[in-house]
């Protein structure tokens, strides 16, 4: 549950504040991935950051970063076994990182979660773009590649994931709106 006496988590909820393309974009993706059984997905994940300084990536977060999307090839906990209380911050950070840009962030900010979250040794990240449709691949060292609705997949050779972007980016239609409203 979000804080909102706190001034800083309301800052980040309001700058955050997700659309519906947002939304969209990241179910999608979590939804594409969850297919996959290598992976184990989460979203809006709370990770433990208090082993590093945020402050030197220009991020005013203090100890902990929320990714759109987590996805690990080991989960973090024992999901078999019964959790008698819920984790409410992961120390174990994820091997791929996904953000979905909202309309209220900067690509520079999400740049910057992205130098932290390699220094804390997460292995690949995405950026997703749903204005633009497309989604930038980043691997340490600030190498990318860029897909978009051109490409027929969206690959990430760190994590050997390929996705068809088209289904990450498919237009809603009258029809799947409908579906989703009578549902």
């Amino acid at each position: 549950m979000l804080d909102m006496n706190n001034d800083e988590s309301q800052e980040n909820w309001v700058k955050k504040m997700p659309s519906i393309k947002h939304s969209l974009t990241q179910t999608r993706i979590a939804t594409l991935l969850s297919n996959d059984e290598r992976l184990t997905t989460f979203v809006e994940l709370s990770l433990d950051t208090s082993q590093i300084d945020l402050s030197q990536f220009g991020i005013k977060a203090k100890d902990e970063l929320v990714p759109d999307i987590c996805v690990y090839l080991e989960p973090p906990i024992e999901l078999e076994d019964e959790i008698d209380d819920d984790v409410l911050k992961v120390s174990q950070m994820p091997d791929l990182v996904i953000e979905v840009l909202s309309p209220k962030q900067t690509i520079s900010e999400l740049l910057n979660k992205f130098k932290a979250y390699f220094a804390l040794g997460v292995k690949s990240c995405w950026l997703a773009v749903p204005s633009m449709e497309a989604i930038k691949v980043y691997s340490p060292g600030n190498q990318y590649r860029t897909f978009s609705l051109d490409s027929h997949e969206m690959i990430d050779e760190v994590m050997d994931i390929r996705l068809p972007i088209q289904k990450v980016f498919q237009k809603l239609t009258k029809r799947s709106i409908n579906v989703v409203q009578n549902a």
